[in-house]
């Protein structure tokens, strides 16, 4: 259709906002991650039942180590995706508006990897090896 160049640094201006409101929901979904999994985890803990209830507090665990490692690999998504309407934006029309991030997975971690990595695996790997030792002293394993 050709645009001029003052219409594609608009666009671009305009894409750039959207990506970044996209990266800032991405954040905001895993910094609540975290809060459900402390929150969870702990209250699964202090529920009174059999001494092998403290196995489920593992469930909300693994489950939201993987939706947070999901966000984290979606927020990547969308900075590659911001970075290439920085760099591209102003020499072609191509993707205009188009917020589909998917087109960069193949250039990304898995997000299992992406579960092991520094800020997520120190997390939720503190809290795992923490309920672990909590549910070794509670079924007796010391003593």
């Amino acid at each position: 259709m050709g645009y001029t160049r003052e219409e594609l640094k608009e666009f671009m201006l305009k894409e750039i906002e959207i990506i970044q409101d996209i990266i800032k929901r991405m954040a905001f979904n895993s910094f609540m991650m975290k809060g459900w999994t402390v929150t969870l985890v702990a209250v699964t803990l202090l529920l009174k039942g059999s001494e092998y209830q403290v196995f489920i507090a593992f469930i909300p665990l693994i489950v939201f180590w993987y939706l947070d490692a999901y966000f984290l690999w979606q927020e990547r998504l969308y900075r590659r995706l911001y970075n290439w309407v920085v760099q591209n934006r102003m020499q072609t029309e191509e993707f205009l508006f188009d917020m589909n991030a998917y087109r960069f997975k193949d250039e990304e971690q898995s997000k299992f990897r992406i579960m092991f990595s520094i800020t997520l695996g120190w997390f939720y790997g503190s809290i795992f090896v923490l309920t672990l030792i909590y549910a070794f002293f509670l079924l007796g394993g010391v003593g």
